[in-house]
C-alpha cells in the first residue's frame, strides 16, 4: 500500500479531510487538478464562502477559529446584552407607527455593508433577519457566542493548505485524477500518469466529481430553473448602474457590488453552459434583460454561472470509495450552505475513516457517515430550494415573499429561522434518551482553567467526567489510546466524539454498564490489558 488514504480535490473540503486524517495518525495524499489555485474566482467578493454556526465550532475545536476571524470578510459575534438592548430599544420607539418590513427592506443594503452591527444578523431568500427580533432568552441562541461569517475560498484554502503542511500532508497540485479501480483491499488511483495503490479513496471533487462518475455513485436529482451570472468587470459607464443592493424586476435580478465592478444577474429559464467562458456581450445582455440599461462593459476580467440544480448521492460510500461536500450533493447557492455542508462531512468522516485505517472501528461506524450525513444534505437541499422558489418574480411568489417578510419580523419567526440556516444547535440522532445525545458538546469551562474545546485540538474523543466520579475514568483506561478524559465541575456525564458531538451522556452518578456500551459503540473493543 502507497499511502492509507488519497483525498481528490484540495478545495476546503479535501484540505479539512486530509487534516482530520492526518491528526489521526493516517498517512494522506491530497491530489489536485490544478496546479495553482484559482485566485481570480476564489478571492474577495467573488469567491466569498459563508461560515455559520457548525463551522465556526468546526473550526474552534481544532484551533484555526482565529486564523479564520482574521481573514474574514466580514464576522458577526452575538452579543446577548446588545441583542437586548436592541430590541427594548425598537420596542420603546415613539411617534406615528412604523412599517417595520418596509424599514427591513430599505436597511438591507446598508446592513450588508456593515454586517458585523448588531441590527443584521442574517437573511433567508435576501429577506432581512434583524438582530433585533431575535428572543435573547432562546437557550440555543445564547449558548452560540462564536458567530458566523464570510470568508474568500482562497483564503480558508491557504489557512487549510498551512495546517495540513504542519501535518505531513502531501499535495500534489496539477495531479488530475483521471482512472480508479476499486477492490476489496483498496483502490488503484491513476494520477498524473501514475498509479497510486491506496486503502481508501475520498472524493472531493466538486460538484462535477471524476471521483463519483467513475465509480458508479447514482447522482438523482432535479435539473436547475435559473442561471446565475457573477463577474468582475470593467464598466465604461459604471454611473449608469449604481453600486448597491439587490433589484428585483420583472426578468429576474441583479446586482451591481458589494465593490465596484462586480456585477450578479439572475434569470429564469435561460440556458446553462459553464464550459464556455463568460464574455463581456453575454454580461452586458444578461443586464440589459433584467435591469433595463444597456450598459457598455468593456472587460470580463473573470466570471462564472451557477444554477440550482439539486443533487445528491444515493449513497455517501462504496466500498472503499467515499464522497464528500459538492461530491456527494449540489443545491443552489441560495443560503449559502454549500461550503458549510462540506465541512460538517470533512469533521464526520475524518474521524471514523482513521479508525476504520487504524483497525479499532467497529464494524459498522463508517456506514454511519451516510447515515448521518446524507438527512443532512437533504435538510439543506430543501431549504435552499424554498429561497431559490422565493426568487421569482412572479406576482404569487411576491405575495409569498411579503408573508415570509412579516414572519421574519417577529420574534419566533426570526429566531427559528436563524437557528435553522445558521446550524446552530443542530445534532445528529444517535441512539439513547438523554437530550444531549447527538448534539454538539457545549464549550465548557473546566476546573483547571481550560475549556473544553482546547482538548479537542487533538482529534481524540473525550470522556467528561465528575470530580468524584472515579467509575468511569477507571473504565476509559481500557480506551487511553483513542481517548481522553477531562474533569468537568458539577453536570452530565458526557462521552463526546472526535467530531464534538455527543454520543452518550448521564446525570447524576452514571451507569458503568451504559457508559462501557456507548464506548463500545463507538470507539470499538478495548485494548486487551496485559
Amino acid at each position: 500500500m502507497d499511502v492509507d488514504v488519497v483525498v481528490a480535490g484540495a478545495g476546503p473540503v479535501g484540505l479539512m479531510l486530509a487534516c482530520e486524517l492526518r491528526l489521526a495518525g493516517v498517512s494522506v495524499l491530497v491530489l489536485e487538478r490544478k496546479a495553482e489555485p484559482d485566485h481570480a474566482l476564489r478571492a474577495g467578493a467573488m469567491g466569498a464562502r459563508s461560515i455559520n454556526a457548525p463551522s465556526a465550532d468546526a473550526f474552534h475545536r481544532r484551533g484555526l477559529l482565529e486564523a479564520v476571524r482574521e481573514a474574514a470578510l466580514w464576522w458577526y459575534e452575538p452579543d446577548p446584552e446588545a441583542l437586548r438592548a436592541a430590541r427594548s430599544a425598537a420596542e420603546s420607539r415613539t411617534g406615528a407607527p412604523r412599517d417595520r418590513r418596509a424599514d427591513a427592506e430599505q436597511d438591507r443594503a446598508a446592513l450588508l455593508t456593515t454586517p458585523d452591527t448588531p441590527t443584521f444578523a442574517g437573511h433567508f431568500a435576501g429577506i432581512p433577519i434583524r438582530a433585533d427580533r431575535l428572543d435573547p432568552a432562546d437557550r440555543v441562541l445564547a449558548g452560540h457566542t462564536l458567530g458566523g461569517g464570510a470568508i474568500s475560498q482562497l483564503a480558508l484554502e491557504e489557512i487549510l493548505s498551512r495546517r495540513a503542511a504542519s501535518l505531513g500532508v502531501e499535495i500534489r497540485r496539477g495531479t488530475p485524477l483521471t482512472g480508479l479501480e476499486a477492490d476489496a483491499d483498496g483502490v488503484n488511483v491513476l494520477a498524473g500518469g501514475e498509479v497510486v495503490r491506496a486503502g481508501w479513496l475520498a472524493g472531493c471533487d466538486g460538484g462535477r466529481s471524476t471521483v463519483r462518475a467513475l465509480a458508479g455513485f447514482a447522482f438523482p436529482g432535479t435539473d436547475g430553473e435559473f442561471v446565475g451570472r457573477q463577474a468582475m468587470v470593467e464598466l465604461a459607464g459604471p454611473a449608469r448602474l449604481p453600486v448597491g443592493d439587490w433589484v428585483r424586476t420583472a426578468a429576474g435580478a441583479y446586482v451591481h457590488g458589494p465593490v465596484p465592478g462586480r456585477v450578479h444577474t439572475v434569470e429564469y429559464g435561460q440556458v446553462h453552459d459553464r464550459d464556455t467562458p463568460v464574455t463581456a456581450e453575454e454580461m452586458r445582455a444578461s443586464l440589459l434583460r433584467v435591469s433595463g440599461v444597456d450598459v457598455e462593459i468593456a472587460e470580463v476580467l473573470v466570471g462564472t454561472r451557477y444554477t440550482d440544480a439539486t443533487r445528491q448521492a444515493a449513497t455517501y460510500r462504496r466500498g472503499r470509495v467515499l464522497l464528500a461536500g459538492d461530491a456527494a450533493h449540489i443545491h443552489s447557492p441560495a443560503g449559502g450552505q454549500g461550503l458549510n455542508l462540506g465541512i460538517g462531512d470533512a469533521m464526520n468522516l475524518g474521524w471514523k475513516l482513521a479508525a476504520t485505517v487504524r483497525g479499532w472501528a467497529p464494524d459498522d461506524l463508517l456506514d454511519t457517515y451516510t447515515a448521518e450525513r446524507h438527512p443532512v444534505g437533504a435538510w439543506v437541499q430543501g431549504w435552499s430550494d424554498a429561497q431559490s422558489a422565493l426568487g421569482r418574480v412572479d406576482a404569487r411568489t411576491a405575495a409569498l415573499r411579503k408573508v415570509m417578510g412579516e414572519l421574519l419580523d417577529t420574534t419566533c419567526g426570526a429566531t427559528y429561522v436563524l437557528k435553522q440556516i445558521s446550524g446552530i444547535g443542530r445534532g445528529y440522532d444517535l441512539p439513547g434518551d438523554h437530550p444531549l445525545i447527538g448534539l454538539p458538546a457545549p464549550d465548557l469551562s473546566l476546573p483547571d482553567g481550560t475549556r473544553l474545546a482546547e482538548h479537542c485540538r487533538t482529534g481524540r474523543a473525550l470522556l467528561v467526567t465528575g470530580e468524584d466520579d472515579r467509575d468511569l475514568p477507571a473504565l476509559a483506561g481500557s480506551w487511553a489510546n483513542r481517548m481522553t478524559v477531562i474533569t468537568a465541575k458539577p453536570g452530565p456525564s458526557m462521552l463526546v466524539r472526535p467530531d464534538g458531538h455527543i454520543a452518550w451522556a448521564a446525570d447524576g452518578v452514571p451507569d458503568p454498564a451504559s457508559a462501557e456500551g456507548a464506548l463500545r459503540t463507538w470507539l470499538g473493543a478495548p485494548e486487551p490489558r496485559i
